[in-house]
């Protein structure tokens, strides 16, 4: 009787599984960052007695205008698009405040949001916007703010804290000018 005699089969080695670990590795980031953003976006704009976000903004002028560098003065931000009804409603009253509030150390903000320059520039030509207006390229700016649509504006006081929210609309000159109120030093 013969035998058949098979040679011996090496002990299988461990496989290193680099592969799967940094697949799992990836995967866990990418739902961190999707956590993050859900998180953000259920916070809510930024709210009164905060710190202003850092930002620059380019306007259609070609300055950049840096909120930091603002200190001192009162800001009034104001997100707002050309296809925007609403905003519509609120920009020759934003421009009336400006005028009014310009030689007092008020500064006027006027950030576009998702829109083409062609549009935003006639927008700012149709209503004669003459405050500082230009585009958040990227959407940057709104995000730091967590915009959630347009019109949004928002008031900062000389220290660089917000003072007045307001979502939608302002409805008259005088709201601009009350929200505005808000954000001057009290005086003892």
């Amino acid at each position: 009787m013969t035998t058949t005699e098979s040679a011996p089969i090496p002990a299988a080695r461990p496989r290193p599984r680099w592969g799967a670990a940094l697949v799992w590795v990836g995967v866990m980031s990418l739902l961190g960052l999707v956590g993050f953003g859900m998180l953000r976006t259920q916070q809510g704009p930024v709210g009164i007695g905060a710190r202003v976000p850092d930002f620059s903004l380019t306007t259609f002028d070609g300055e950049t205008i840096n909120i930091l560098e603002q200190r001192g003065r009162i800001v009034v931000v104001n997100f707002w698009a050309s296809w925007c009804k609403p905003c519509e409603q609120e920009a020759a009253e934003l421009e009336a405040a400006h005028r009014q509030l310009k030689g007092e150390g008020v500064l006027f903000l006027g950030v576009d949001w998702t829109d083409t320059e062609r549009e935003a520039l006639a927008y700012i030509d149709r209503f004669d916007i003459t405050y500082p207006n230009g585009p958040d390229l990227g959407t940057r700016i709104s995000q730091a703010f967590r915009i959630r649509g347009v019109p949004e504006t928002y008031v900062v006081d000389p220290q660089g804290r917000l003072t007045h929210v307001k979502i939608g609309p302002f409805e008259s000159l005088e709201e601009i000018l009350d929200a505005v109120d808000t954000a001057r030093p009290s005086i003892p």
